[in-house]
């Protein structure tokens, strides 16, 4: 079992910076895949950025690409999610899930573990 909270969140205005956090307890996270997603009211949950095992493989959506950085602390057993020149369509909650394998994936359906998220709101 793995137990993953999300922190980090809050107002910023466009063009600003945020970096959201997760901390994760339980099983062998160094050996997994973590993601973060996100989801804005009315919209279904979207990708955003996923890390391998041992940081060497990062994927981004073609949205963030650029402007988000995904990295991680298996010391620490944390992900972290930098986000710079925030948009307003930015805005969502943002979930962060960890797999049962340590390679990247991009849809919820393979992550095994999610957190509670943490709002993101970017004022224009």
């Amino acid at each position: 079992q793995v137990h993953l909270v999300a922190s980090g969140g809050g107002l910023v205005q466009a063009g600003g910076s945020l970096r959201v956090s997760c901390a994760a307890s339980g099983r062998a996270f160094s050996s997994r895949g973590m993601g973060w997603f996100r989801q804005a009211p009315g919209k279904e949950r979207e990708f955003v950025a996923a890390i391998s095992w041992n940081a060497g493989i990062t994927t981004y959506a073609d949205s963030v690409k650029g402007r988000f950085t995904i990295s991680r602390d298996n010391a620490k057993n944390t992900v972290n999610l930098q986000m710079t020149s925030l948009k307003p369509e930015d805005t969502a909650v943002y979930y962060c899930a960890a797999r049962t394998l340590g390679a990247v994936a991009t849809t919820p359906i393979e992550y095994a573990y999610w957190g509670q998220g943490t709002q993101v709101t970017v004022s224009s």
